[in-house]
């Protein structure tokens, strides 16, 4: 027995020695566990404050960041502030979309070049109680107002008559402007419709000064009519079947029998001619 303690002694050491290298290795790795969980924290915290960068905020950065941040995001544009906003404004595209209700389909050929007067009236006189000036106090909604207003005026003066309503279309949708100052030689008057109009103005000034001159020019008046009814009815059906050429040219006539009865209408007894002006 004597000679086994020494060896269960040293056996017994060997074993608390393991034992208390075990456990300081573990308070080692608990040590280096927590300090790496610290730095990881602190770099989470760090990435948190700082986001994507590696510089740090200060107070007169932050303002920075801030006020371009604002600027870059802004609730409202200058545009939106600078045109209020008119309850039950149309659509002022162009004169057509104006009058969604009475012209849904838009300019001819999608829609016959013929117009219901009346319906356009109707959705005008609509139009303007909703946009009318008198509703807005002064300042930017009442001008906005009023031009809204001027333009649906324009655009139901325009519609509303035949000639400046195919006028408007050559212009418009296909750069043809027979309204031009060189309009007389680029869209000049066919011959045939030239003589016409010749003698109208040679009738008048045989009858002028007669008794019968006043029963004579209200039948000038009566042909004229049909004439432009027959040339309004011509430039319906080249517009609606897209006939661009046969619509400036029945546009070209009826400029002609328009003016033609404007001094018709103008001309007085004892008069022996009249004045043809081509309006607009």
């Amino acid at each position: 027995m004597a000679l086994r303690t020494p060896t269960l002694a040293r056996q017994l050491c060997r074993s608390a020695t393991s034992r208390t290298v075990a456990t300081s290795s573990r308070q080692a790795l608990i040590s280096t566990s927590q300090r790496n969980a610290c730095t990881l924290c602190t770099h989470t915290s760090r990435s948190q404050t700082l986001g994507s960068t590696e510089s740090i905020y200060t107070p007169s950065n932050i303002m920075t960041r801030r006020a371009a941040s604002t600027a870059a995001s802004p609730t409202q544009t200058p545009t939106e502030a600078s045109e209020p906003s008119i309850a039950r404004a149309p659509d002022i595209t162009n004169h057509y979309t104006i009058f969604p209700k009475t012209l849904p389909a838009g300019p001819p050929p999608a829609s016959p070049f013929e117009i219901s007067v009346g319906d356009l009236r109707r959705e005008f006189l609509q139009l303007q109680g909703a946009v009318h000036p008198d509703k807005y106090p002064s300042g930017a909604a009442k001008q906005h107002a009023e031009a809204l207003s001027a333009r649906i005026n324009e655009a139901y003066r325009t519609l509303s008559d035949p000639l400046q309503r195919a006028q408007y279309l050559l212009r418009e949708l296909h750069g043809i402007d027979v309204t031009a100052e060189d309009a007389s030689t680029k869209h000049a008057l066919d011959p045939a419709t030239l003589m016409e109009v010749m003698e109208v103005q040679e009738t008048i000034e045989e009858v002028g000064a007669s008794p019968e001159a006043e029963a004579e020019i209200d039948a000038l008046k009566d042909e004229n009519e049909m004439r432009i009814a027959g040339c309004v009815g011509a430039l319906a059906g080249a517009f609606d079947r897209g006939d661009i050429e046969g619509a400036r040219a029945e546009c070209v006539k009826l400029r002609f029998w328009y003016s033609v009865g404007e001094g018709l209408r103008e001309w007085e007894p004892g008069s022996t001619e009249i004045r043809l002006v081509h309006g607009s």
